[in-house]
């Protein structure tokens, strides 16, 4: 894989993926409103011709980081990063069930984060 450079667009809800300046692959997530706050990963996506190299990996990795470092938990709605998440529990903590249930809710009400 060539250099990857990971960038967090909060304000738009993505986590990016560059190599250069060309997109790669992103998560789109959102914050929980509820309390406690979680970063909630929707979709995680790899552009056609990017596949196996590793960059939703590296995607799902720095957003377990991101939240780590802000000290909040994570909620993989985003069925790679729950797969990711269950191959790596070093890494990705398990959320509680009632977050997971806010997570929904949140998602339900506001589709657009899809």
């Amino acid at each position: 894989m060539a250099d990857l450079e990971i960038r967090d667009d909060r304000s738009a809800g993505r986590l990016e993926a560059f190599e250069g300046e060309t997109y790669v692959g992103g998560i789109a997530y959102f914050v929980l409103d509820a309390e406690p706050h979680a970063l909630v990963a929707v979709h995680t996506v790899v552009e056609e011709g990017n596949e196996g190299k590793g960059i939703a990996g590296s995607l799902v990795r720095e957003f377990y980081g991101i939240a780590a470092r802000e000290g909040v938990p994570v909620v993989p709605l985003c069925p790679y990063a729950a797969k990711w998440a269950g191959k790596h529990p070093d890494e990705a903590p398990v959320p509680s069930d009632e977050l997971v249930r806010a997570a929904k809710t949140q998602l339900k009400a506001t589709p657009e984060l899809l």
